[in-house]
């Protein structure tokens, strides 16, 4: 064994990174959606893309790929049997299927105490204390990932048709959003069919955008998101001397929004989830290499 993968994959896109078994990152890749539970197919097929084009981008032979092992953190691996699914059908030598939030809670605070908060296409929490790990929320865009691009998105439209119907007032941002679709509210409903969180995700900075401009639909949705992150915090029991790491697309947006008890706990993540996700392969499986020697 030469190399150690890692991949994270969310609703909106998969990274793969390829290092070396000391965790030296020598390539990078991206490809599509990853979200297990909403996909396992077109996940499975976007997370073996991302590492052959990893393997591309670091020189190396992608027929390498059946010879080397992999932790993969998942949106969609904490519920059901897509874990194991997903484990018997990928090509690496070892596949081990972690959350999100297990690779992201990694790379932000090592091995310590900590917590973290992803806040991207979906939403999901985990704190450690004393070896500890507790993870709240990641139950998907259904029924769960509150403060979640998708659900910031999901709301953008329901907004917007209150607007077109005289529910509540228009404003410029349902106006936009109803530009983007033909100004038809029947294109609205059929997005919505088959959409996938992504999908509704991609409406999220557009939302951000406009609350900085004062829209009222915006900072409405903005405001009842940030309720809800912080509702999620709060129910992690966070010491006031861990580091708090936000993480995933929407984290700079939220930063600044925070109430002043949590932002005083906002540190920078020593690392991404993708960065977790190799240390982690690094960590597990250079015995692997060992032995092979």
């Amino acid at each position: 064994m030469k190399f150690v993968l890692g991949i994270d994959g969310g609703g909106t896109s998969c990274r793969a990174a390829l290092a070396n078994v000391d965790g030296a990152v020598v390539g990078r890749a991206k490809s599509g959606a990853a979200n297990i539970r909403t996909d396992l197919t077109g996940a499975r097929s976007n997370i073996v893309d991302a590492a052959r084009q990893a393997f591309i981008a670091a020189g190396q032979d992608p027929e390498l790929i059946p010879q080397t092992p992999a932790i993969l953190g998942l949106a969609g691996a904490n519920v059901g049997t897509y874990r194991q699914q997903l484990e018997a059908i990928l090509p690496f030598s070892i596949s081990r299927v972690e959350t999100d939030a297990e690779i992201a809670l990694e790379g932000a605070v090592g091995s310590g105490d900590g917590a973290m908060a992803i806040l991207g296409t979906g939403t999901a929490y985990m704190a450690r204390r004393n070896g500890t790990s507790r993870a709240i929320g990641g139950w998907g865009f259904q029924v769960g990932d509150q403060g979640s691009g998708a659900r910031i998105g999901r709301d953008l439209l329901e907004q917007t048709l209150l607007a077109y119907d005289g529910v509540r007032a228009r404003t410029p941002l349902t106006d936009a959003m109803m530009a983007i679709f033909r100004n038809n509210p029947e294109d609205v409903v059929e997005f919505t069919t088959n959409a996938k969180p992504g999908d509704f995700g991609g409406f999220a900075p557009k939302v951000f955008e406009h609350a900085e401009k004062g829209d009222a639909v915006a900072n409405w949705i903005v405001d009842k998101a940030v309720g809800d992150v912080e509702a999620s915090l709060g129910a992690l029991g966070l010491s006031d001397d861990a580091p708090l790491c936000l993480l995933g697309g929407l984290a700079p947006l939220y930063a600044p929004r925070l109430s002043a008890r949590y932002r005083a706990l906002l540190k920078p993540p020593r690392d991404d989830a993708l960065g977790g996700a190799v240390q982690m392969a690094a960590r597990l499986f250079a015995g692997h290499s060992e032995a092979a020697r």
